[in-house]
C-alpha cells in the first residue's frame, strides 16, 4: 500500500476490542480511526498474511466477509457464519509511511455436544458386575461434564447409592445393584448456550428372590387360608404356585390365585379352601426367569386341639 504523502497524521481512536463470537453467528471486529483524510484501511489476517479488505473493497475470495464504515472513522470487519478456523488476530492498517496498524482477537466458542461414540449407550447388566457409563463430550471451551440420577439432584444424592466414582466423563458403579437401575443423564455444560444431556438406561438383570412374609398357617377342615408371597426378579419372572413335590396350581375350583406387578416386584396371594385333608400339607411359591428359578415353602397344617397355641393361627377363615 502506498503512502499518500498528506501532511495529516491519522492515528487510532481506541484499540480494537478483542471478540469472542458462537460458531455459526456473525463476527464483527471494529477499527476507529481518526483524522484519516485520504489515506486508507486496511483489514488482514494476521497468521496467513492474508489482505481480506482496502477500504470499501473486498480483496478475499470468501463471501463470508464484508466491510462496512461510518464517515471514514469506523470500519468494521464483518464474517458470517463463524467457523472455528476463523479464530486468530486480524490486523487493522492504515497506509502511512511507516505502516501505523493494531491487532485484535477473534475467539470463537462452539456450544457443547454428546458424541454418540464412545458415549454408553443403553445397556444390560448383570447384578454384582462393575459398570461404568461413559460421557464423550466436546466444544469450546472444554466442556464440563456432570452426571444426574432421573429424579433426583445428584447421582450421589441418595445414601447408599452405590456410586463410588464420578470423574468427569466416566461414571464409575461398582457391584452394581439392583436399586442402582434407572435413567442416568450426563449435561455437558461449557457456558455457551445450549446445555446438552444424553439419557442412559441402565436395566440390572438378578435371578428371583422370594419373601414368604408367614410360613406356617393353622386351620380348621372347611375352613380357607390365604397364602402370600413377594418376588423380585430382572428380566420379570414366570410366577405360580404348587402343591407339594411338583403339582401346579391352577386357577378354579378349591383355589383363587391373584397377582399384582409392580416393575420387578410381584406380590402373590392364593385363597384355599380346605375342603379335604388332602388340601392341608405344603405349598411353595415359584418365580422363574432367564438367571434362575428360586422355590420357598409355606406350610398349612389342620388345626386340631393340641395345635391350638396362642399367636400361632396366622391367617385363617371360617
Amino acid at each position: 500500500m502506498a503512502d499518500v504523502g498528506c501532511a495529516v497524521d491519522p492515528k487510532f481512536s481506541a484499540p480494537i476490542a478483542n471478540v469472542t463470537v458462537p460458531v455459526g453467528r456473525e463476527g464483527v471486529m471494529t477499527c476507529t480511526v481518526h483524522d484519516l483524510y485520504k489515506y486508507k484501511v486496511a483489514w488482514l489476517r494476521v497468521d496467513t498474511q492474508t489482505i481480506l479488505t482496502i477500504e470499501t473493497l473486498v480483496i478475499t475470495k470468501s463471501e463470508r466477509i464484508a466491510i462496512t464504515h461510518t464517515e471514514q472513522r469506523i470500519w468494521q470487519l464483518r464474517i458470517k457464519d463463524i467457523r472455528e478456523s476463523d479464530k486468530g488476530w486480524y490486523m487493522c492498517q492504515i497506509n502511512t509511511d511507516p505502516m501505523k496498524s493494531q491487532m485484535g482477537y477473534l475467539n470463537v466458542v462452539v456450544p457443547p455436544d454428546i458424541l454418540d461414540y464412545p458415549t454408553s449407550q443403553d445397556m444390560v447388566v448383570l447384578e454384582g458386575t462393575n459398570v461404568t457409563l461413559t460421557c464423550a463430550a466436546t466444544g469450546v471451551p472444554e466442556p464440563t461434564v456432570t452426571w444426574k440420577r432421573e429424579g433426583e439432584k445428584s447421582v450421589t444424592s441418595v445414601e447408599n447409592s452405590g456410586i463410588t466414582s464420578h470423574d468427569g466423563a466416566m461414571l464409575h458403579i461398582y457391584h452394581i445393584e439392583r436399586h442402582n437401575a434407572g435413567s442416568y443423564h450426563c449435561i455437558a455444560s461449557n457456558g455457551v448456550p445450549p446445555t446438552v444431556s444424553k439419557r442412559i438406561i441402565v436395566t440390572v438383570n438378578f435371578q428371583p428372590i422370594i419373601r414368604i412374609p408367614t410360613r406356617q398357617y393353622y386351620a380348621e377342615l372347611g375352613g380357607r387360608v390365604i397364602l402370600e408371597c413377594h418376588s423380585e426378579a430382572q428380566p420379570n419372572s414366570i410366577n405360580y404356585w404348587m402343591k407339594g413335590k411338583g403339582e401346579i396350581i391352577l386357577q378354579g375350583g378349591t383355589y383363587d390365585s391373584t397377582l399384582e406387578d409392580h416393575v420387578f416386584k410381584v406380590t402373590m396371594k392364593i385363597t384355599i379352601r380346605l375342603e379335604k385333608v388332602a388340601d392341608f400339607g405344603v405349598y411353595k411359591c415359584v418365580a422363574k426367569n432367564s438367571l434362575g428359578t428360586t422355590e420357598e415353602s409355606v406350610k398349612v397344617y389342620r388345626k386340631t386341639c393340641k395345635n391350638q397355641a396362642p399367636g400361632r393361627l396366622v391367617y385363617a377363615i371360617a
